[in-house]
């Protein structure tokens, strides 16, 4: 699978709003299905089961049975070559382009 795909998939899991939910629940550590779904009441288990699916495909979630329980891990290293890749560039050319323009408008106008 090329990086660009594995980036496709990343934005596609960060692009709607309860799996960043269900992501932000995962930083504080493994959580179960049951315990995610009670965290996420206004979406039914089939729905929380699907969106974790696609956290998983995107790599973003590494799913461990124990039994009858379904324990889901945060795996943040995908996000953080996103950042690598996009967000830090972005955010430095950004800083350097307003601190031009910082030095810019600071300058005394020459007559």
């Amino acid at each position: 699978m090329s990086t660009e795909d594995e980036d496709d998939r990343i934005f596609k899991a960060l692009g709607h709003r309860a799996r960043r939910q269900i992501l932000d629940l995962l930083k504080a550590g493994p959580r179960t299905t049951g315990d995610l779904c009670a965290q996420l009441p206004e979406l039914d288990r089939c729905t929380v089961m699907q969106h974790l699916g696609v956290l998983e495909e995107a790599g973003l979630v590494i799913a461990e049975r124990r039994g009858r329980e379904r324990w889901n891990h945060l795996d943040a290293l995908p996000i953080h070559a996103i950042h690598e890749r996009w967000i830090g560039p972005y955010a430095a050319y950004a800083t350097t382009m307003l601190s031009r323009l910082k030095r810019a408008v600071e300058q005394p106008a020459e007559s």
